[in-house]
């Protein structure tokens, strides 16, 4: 029995199943991406929002997206999916301190109820090693590093940083687990480029599709750099609501766009379970 329901699906007809019956099944479904249209990397971003726009409600341990998705099991369950599908999983430094320190970006720790069922997908169907590449980007270098993706071996972790980011990480001793690894790229305004950092994933780790997980503002920078291919959105049955200065961000921030160069997107599909919505989203090209 599928966790969701498919309820639209836009996709079109392929020859051969990418997804293994049982995932299929979950899924209520395929799952098939496409190859990216420019010389860099293919990127999925996957969010949860409530019904009024809201993906983090900015509190000390309550920023998470399982505050937003309730840890909705089948939200967790695409989450796993497509880390499971993905080469690289990338987050920025925002993100990955909003959650437990305990936490992995596997596809298995969101989901465990489908553990092998992913394992067989990565490494007999799709020939990826177990774990996806996990990227972080963070300019000042200022992260935990006593969190769980910088002590477990079997988790290649790489840090996009700056030049200053590389020598504090470096002198806090981030490199020493030989899975760890520190590069740094040119910023601007304390910003590394989208497509610097697609190009170095590409060219030094064969990345072919990066799962993007925010967050709203790493998300934004990529968007406004045209380097966003779909979108998978989690509609939650909740209202956060904001109230004067609130912080509570959006999908994207720190970028707007004018009707002119706004992105648009086309529909791919529409799943559903209970009060919750599971869409997909491409980006229409001009």
């Amino acid at each position: 029995m599928g966790l969701v329901r498919t309820l639209i699906d836009c996709d079109g007809e392929y020859a051969d199943s990418a997804l293994p019956q049982e995932l299929r099944e979950l899924y209520d479904g395929d799952l098939h991406f496409r190859t990216s249209p420019a010389a860099r990397p293919f990127v999925i971003a996957n969010f949860v929002s409530t019904l009024d726009g809201v993906v983090s409600y900015e509190m000390k341990g309550l920023s998470g997206g399982s505050t937003i998705s309730g840890s909705n099991p089948a939200d967790r369950f695409i989450m796993g999916l497509l880390r499971a599908s993905a080469d690289a999983v990338m987050v920025g430094a925002g993100t990955l301190n909003d959650v437990s320190a305990k936490s992995l970006w596997t596809p298995e720790y969101v989901y465990p109820d489908a553990q092998q069922l992913y394992k067989e997908y990565r490494v007999n169907a799709q020939h990826k090693p177990e774990y996806p590449l996990l990227v972080i980007v963070s300019g000042s270098g200022q992260l935990e590093l006593e969190r769980a993706i910088f002590q477990t071996p079997a988790m290649r972790t790489v840090v996009i940083t700056t030049s200053a980011g590389r020598d504090e990480l470096t002198r806090r001793g981030a490199a020493t687990p030989g899975s760890v690894e520190i590069h740094a790229l040119n910023a601007s305004n304390g910003s590394i480029a989208p497509v610097a950092i697609l190009q170095l994933l590409q060219s030094q780790f064969g990345v072919s599709t990066l799962l993007h997980e925010g967050g709203p503002t790493l998300f934004g920078q990529f968007l406004a750099a045209g380097a966003v291919d779909e979108l998978f959105l989690t509609l939650s049955p909740q209202i956060a609501g904001r109230k004067g200065e609130s912080t509570r961000p959006a999908v994207v921030e720190g970028v707007e766009f004018v009707p002119g160069s706004a992105p648009w997107f086309q529909m791919v599909s529409v799943k559903q379970e209970a009060a919750y919505l599971y869409l997909r989203y491409r980006c229409r090209r001009s």
